[in-house]
């Protein structure tokens, strides 16, 4: 049977054929809606701009077809090959595709809104710009795949390979990729609102200012991934594993890290404001900004059985927030020099601002003196370690805050080559706990 007698039958009401060979028939821009095709070979075709809506085709063979700007909306295809297939710009949206071989196909501009494409063969397809949202692409196989700018919100990708696909501006809003393989994808620009990652592996991988806003990242495997200036606010990540990730002046305002594994995790300017810790507490900001545990020292207490301050014209007057010398009797306790690592996330915080750095090392004293039973008014001697001489005064200004002059203890304060961690200050204090 040749196009002419197809066309032919089809006009006269016929729907079904079977067994018939249209390989490279010229059939642009015929309308064959609602056509049953069965074990018909479609080789090198041409319909591009024809209308196939709700057509039925059956272990039919497009390889190397052209269906551009094709009407295959609703199209129910069982065993169809299209390998190599030209969609471009054609409409797919609600068609049944399942388990179809589309390797290699052209699908770029192509609609394929809530089309079924259940375990399909996409490997190294074209679907640039492509629309597939709502689609379902659960188990489907898209290894090496390009989906630039790819519209797949609340598409569901369950389990779907993405292994070297290029997802780059790719809309990923509300997606399904439960347990997805998504290893050396390129995912630069994409968007992940409130899009499910459970399980996902994205170890190493560069998600360098990705939006994940309010995803699910539980369970999700993040170690040593580089997520510089990713936007993780409300973010789930619990479980997550994270060790030795970058998550440098990352958003994770108010994410949920409850459990999560972030030994090695470098946070440096990183909002975590309202984030909720892998210990379960809320993180919130330190020293100055919340004036945490700023305590305000009592004379009374201070000039007691268990410590005096020293005063004598006969030495120089102290210059700054300390004293000449303090008599103290009681059990003593030494605390060990503090640098500014933020206990909640095991990291060094502020690397290059000295006064916050200071803050950091007060909130670090006082939560050991507090575990102790003392507090900033029993501490009796303090010995404060600069990189830098020329921060004193900022340094200085943080000091006195929590150590008034007329109360506060002796002081050493010396310039050193280097700190720990390269740090810009250390403390460290001796303080009497009270009896």
């Amino acid at each position: 049977m040749d196009a002419e007698e197809l066309l032919e039958k089809y006009a006269a009401g016929e729907r079904n054929f079977r067994s018939v060979n249209l390989s490279h028939k010229n059939l642009k821009g015929a309308d064959l809606s609602e056509i049953v095709l069965q074990d018909i070979n479609l080789t090198g075709v041409n319909l591009s701009g024809g209308n196939l809506t709700k057509a039925t085709l059956n272990s039919t063979n497009f390889t190397k077809a052209s269906l551009r700007e094709t009407k295959l909306d609703s199209v129910s295809v069982s065993s169809g090959i299209f390998s190599w297939t030209d969609f471009n710009g054609a409409d797919l949206s609600w068609s049944t595709l399942n388990s179809a071989n589309l390797n290699d196909a052209n699908l770029e501009q192509a609609t394929l809104t809530g089309a079924n494409l259940n375990s399909a063969k996409l490997i190294y397809a074209n679907l640039d710009t492509a629309n597939l949202s709502g689609a379902n692409l659960s188990g489907a196989d898209l290894t090496g795949a390009s989906l630039a700018e790819a519209n797949l919100s609340q598409a569901n990708l369950d389990k779907t390979n993405l292994g070297q696909a290029h997802l780059t501006g790719c809309n990923l809003t509300l997606a399904n990729l439960s347990e997805a393989v998504l290893q050396s994808a390129k995912l630069e620009g994409s968007i992940f609102h409130r899009a499910n990652l459970y399980k996902v592996d994205l170890s190493s991988m560069n998600l360098v200012g990705i939006d994940f806003t309010a995803a699910s990242l539980l369970y999700t495997n993040l170690t040593k991934a580089l997520l510089q200036g990713a936007n993780l606010e409300r973010a789930n990540l619990r479980w997550a594993n994270l060790m030795n990730a970058n998550l440098d002046g990352a958003n994770l305002r108010r994410a949920d890290l409850t459990k999560a594994y972030i030994y090695g995790a470098s946070f440096k300017d990183a909002d975590l404001t309202g984030a909720i810790m892998p210990d379960g507490e809320v993180y919130k900001p330190i020293a100055c900004e919340m004036e945490v545990g700023k305590q305000q020292a009592s004379l009374g207490k201070v000039i007691s059985m268990t410590r005096q301050v020293i005063r004598t014209d006969n030495a120089p007057e102290p210059v700054g927030p300390y004293n000449q010398a303090i008599a103290a009797s009681g059990q003593m306790l030494f605390v060990a020099g503090q640098i500014a690592i933020d206990p909640r996330i095991g990291q060094v915080v502020y690397t290059d601002d000295v006064k916050k750095q200071t803050e950091q090392v007060i909130a670090n004293l006082e939560a050991i003196l507090k575990e102790a039973g003392a507090g900033f008014e029993d501490v009796v001697k303090t010995t404060v370690f600069l990189a830098d001489m020329n921060d004193f005064a900022a340094v200085n200004a943080i000091y006195a805050k929590y150590f008034p002059e007329d109360t506060a203890p002796a002081r050493a304060c010396v310039e050193v080559s280097r700190l720990p961690k390269d740090v810009l200050v250390e403390i460290d204090c001796i303080a009497v706990i009270p009896g």
